[in-house]
């Protein structure tokens, strides 16, 4: 009787140590990649079809906003994903998980609120420092934290919908004569080939140099107004 419990504790331990086994750095980067595969079409695909749709119907179509729920609804568990994989085992280095990879862990920060922008933007930077990150990616998400905070924003990656002229434009930009320089220093393109590339959208450098003028002038009015 002593011997079949013994034989127990010891089948019992052994079940225990088996489920809390520590992965070797290759499974680690293994179980990351997976995780970040998966994610990927999650939040992309309904957000491609949603694109898809806009460039047919128009932004405000049932058709997308369908898809934007879907969108809005896959986004929440793949937020928490990331969270989890960036807590427990940091940055996914780039050299590890490739462009796609940081594509993917950035594109779901960047779709989150500010809160979760803000949190993570100091372990962005330090990856970037690293070498691990793109700095691509670190300059796309101070842009949306900027205007999250109706600022100007400082790459123009950020583009809006103005439902008062029913199209897309860029938010924007502080200094936008000297735009694709900064742009050029953090490896994006020129931002003429991004809007175009993007939504077929012409840059316009007299216009835009107007609309930063009259979105200065209007932060003036309501800062002395609130005063």
């Amino acid at each position: 009787m002593r011997t079949l419990i013994l034989a127990l504790i010891m089948i019992t331990c052994s079940c225990k140590g088996k489920n809390h086994e520590v992965k070797t750095p290759e499974q680690t980067n293994e179980y990351i990649i997976g995780v970040l595969d998966t994610i990927f079409k999650i939040e992309q695909e309904p957000i491609r079809l949603r694109d898809s749709l806009m460039k047919i119907y128009g932004a405000e179509s049932k058709l997308v906003q369908e898809q934007q729920t879907v969108a809005d609804i896959n986004h929440e568990v793949n937020e928490r994903k990331i969270k989890k994989l960036i807590d427990t085992y940091g940055w996914p280095d780039k050299s590890v998980v490739g462009e796609q990879g940081s594509l993917t862990v950035c594109n779901v920060i960047q779709h989150s609120d500010n809160e979760v922008r803000l949190k993570y933007l100091p372990i962005m930077k330090k990856a970037v420092m690293d070498g691990k990150l793109s700095p691509r990616f670190l300059a796309r998400a101070e842009d949306r934290i900027a205007t999250e905070r109706g600022d100007l924003q400082v790459y123009g990656t950020q583009i809006k919908y103005y439902s008062e002229t029913l199209n897309f434009n860029v938010w924007p930009i502080y200094d936008p004569s000297n735009v694709d320089k900064r742009r050029a220093e953090i490896g994006l393109e020129p931002i003429s080939e991004f809007l175009n590339r993007k939504l077929n959208i012409d840059w316009d450098l007299d216009d835009q140099i107007k609309r930063t003028v009259e979105f200065e002038k209007e932060q003036e009015n309501k800062k002395s107004n609130s005063n």
